[in-house]
């Protein structure tokens, strides 16, 4: 698996479970398919401007994207959307998606972080995402928005 599906699945665990150590993170990511290093994490870590925050029991850490890097966080975010979104289609008042396996879930964020008006809801798989819309007519232009994403040359 790449580098990118790498990404999106830690920021996807940190995300949901509270991580204390690379090796727990090593252990998840294994769990997930990823068959990785601790130093493997450690330089994704660092990379991904990830740090050690307090958890909410008030007693451990976790990992944790760092809020003062939160336009760089956001360009990993485009970067991983762009790097693992293989198709874009719609029918009537429905966007959906084909990604890698494993990346639909880190896409789906990206989608729900860009607080489009016109976007009912969000919906995740393990490499599909279904994307409902407001009205019929709103559909050809989140799916115009969405393709606009994956142009590099946009971004």
């Amino acid at each position: 698996m790449t580098r990118a599906n790498r990404q999106i699945k830690i920021l996807d665990i940190i995300s949901k479970h509270d991580i204390d150590t690379q090796e727990e993170l090593v252990e998840q990511l294994k769990q997930e398919g990823f068959n990785i290093t601790q130093a493997t994490i450690s330089r994704d870590i660092k990379d991904m401007g990830i740090i050690k925050t307090l958890a909410s029991d008030g007693r451990h850490y976790k990992y944790a994207v760092q809020r003062t890097k939160e336009s760089s966080v956001s360009d990993k975010f485009l970067n991983m959307f762009k790097n693992t979104v293989l198709s874009i289609r719609s029918s009537h008042n429905l966007v959906v998606l084909k990604t890698e396996v494993g990346s639909a879930g880190p896409a789906a964020e990206l989608i729900d972080k860009l607080n489009y008006e016109e976007v009912l809801g969000v919906i995740a798989g393990d490499n599909t995402i279904f994307v409902a819309i407001d009205k019929v007519e709103n559909t050809d232009t989140i799916r115009e928005r969405l393709e606009d994403l994956l142009d590099s040359s946009k971004y």
